[in-house]
Formats: structure tokens, sequence, C-alpha cells
């Protein structure tokens, strides 16, 4: 899989070269026999319009919370969508655009899957949503479930971190790693170090397969991951 930087679009930006993470990902969640996911996890695949990172914490109760980050290749706007569910029960959708003007939507559902509120802020104006609009964010919704199943289960683990001289990477956790990316994703990372005056932030995958370069960044991805406690 052939992946390339096309620079920092906060809070996230990398490129690649088509959908293959995703459809390795599904592979590897049907070969894998792992037992269950921790509660919470962060993952992420490659699109054909863009990149995308997944958190989600699933609590005791049933409950299960995702939130998405998608960035695209080269034009466009950075979206991060939440959303959660109590059980199968789909009960929030929210969506933060961050174009010019940024657009917000939120909709609710209540514990029988019916809608109890919607709308759309577009410029300081509050739009209503069509019944077609409302079943393609459901639509979404029930396609980045499945995928963050199968990335769960396929264990494709997103980790990020501060590059250093050594080619190490200081993790948000903490610790000193050494990724096991290939030469040339290592170039990328070096270039791009070489043209910030602070290290830069990196962002891989890791698989039983291997680990690929997703993305390297001026911004500082530590500074706002989410974290367990406070998810």
């Amino acid at each position: 899989m052939k992946s390339f930087n096309e620079g920092a679009i906060a809070p996230l930006l990398f490129a690649c070269r088509s959908g293959l993470v995703l459809a390795a990902s599904v592979l590897l969640a049907a070969c894998s026999h792992d037992n269950t996911p921790p509660p919470f996890t962060a993952s992420g695949y490659v699109a054909d319009d863009g990149a995308v990172r997944l958190w989600r914490k699933d609590a005791g109760d049933g409950a299960i919370r995702l939130l998405s980050v998608f960035s695209p290749w080269r034009s466009g706007a950075t979206v991060t969508r939440e959303y959660r569910w109590q059980g199968d029960n789909l009960s929030l959708i929210e969506l933060n655009t961050y174009s010019t003007p940024p657009e917000h939507v939120r909709i609710r559902f209540d514990d029988r899957g019916a809608l109890s509120f919607m709308q759309r802020e577009r410029d300081g104006q509050k739009q209503q949503l069509s019944n077609d609009e409302i079943a393609l964010y459901r639509y979404h919704a029930d396609r980045i479930r499945a995928t963050s199943d199968a990335l769960r289960t396929g264990r494709v683990v997103l980790r990020q971190g501060r590059w250093n001289a050594d080619r190490t990477i200081t993790t948000c956790e903490g610790k000193t790693e050494t990724p096991e990316l290939d030469e040339l994703a290592l170039r990328r990372i070096n270039d791009r170090q070489q043209h910030s005056s602070l290290a830069v932030s990196v962002a891989w995958l890791e698989a039983p397969e291997g680990a690929q370069l997703l993305l390297v960044a001026n911004s500082d991805f530590c500074h706002w991951q989410p974290k367990a406690e406070a998810f």
C-alpha cells in the first residue's frame, strides 16, 4: 500500500493511493481469533477521497460512543462525526464540518429509534433536515459502526506520537518506540522534519500484518487525542 504526505490540515491529514487498508482490515477480521477487544480503542483506515481515524468506547451497559475524523486528500473540509448507540439503537449523530462557513448537524433519536430532534446550523442560520438527509446520515452511521467492528476484531490499531532524530517515536502515552515502517515511509517523515523547526507528529496503523504510515504533520496530535477516562 502506497502512502504519501500532503501536509497538515488540523486535526488530521494523510494521503494514500487507495482504500486497501480498509479491505485488508476486513480480511484480518475474518482471520482473527482474538478475544473481545478492550473497551477503548483507536483505529483508522484510508477511504477513496480521504483518511478516517476512529476512537471508540464500549461501556458495560451496552452504550457505544464513536468519534470519526475525516480529512480529504487535497480539497474539501475536515469533518468530525460523533455517534452514540445504546445497544443496537442509534441515539445521536453530531457532525462538524470545518469549512467556510462551518456547518454543524445534530440529530437525536429516542429509545425506540424515532426521531426526537434535528437541526443543521450553517453560517449562523438554523435549518431543518429532510427525511432523505436523515436517512443518509443513518446509513453512514451503520457503515461506520460496521467498519469499526471489523477494525477492532482485526486488531488494526492507530498509534501516534512525536518523531525523534534517532528514528524513534515518543508516543502520546510517553513511551519510546521504533515502528516497523518501510524505508519509503521513514524518508517521508525525515523530509517533513527537515522543513519543520519543531518535532513533527506521526500517526501510523499497526496490525498483525505489519505497520503502515498514515500521517505526518506539524501539529501536536497528542494535545487533542481523546483519552479513555474522559471519552
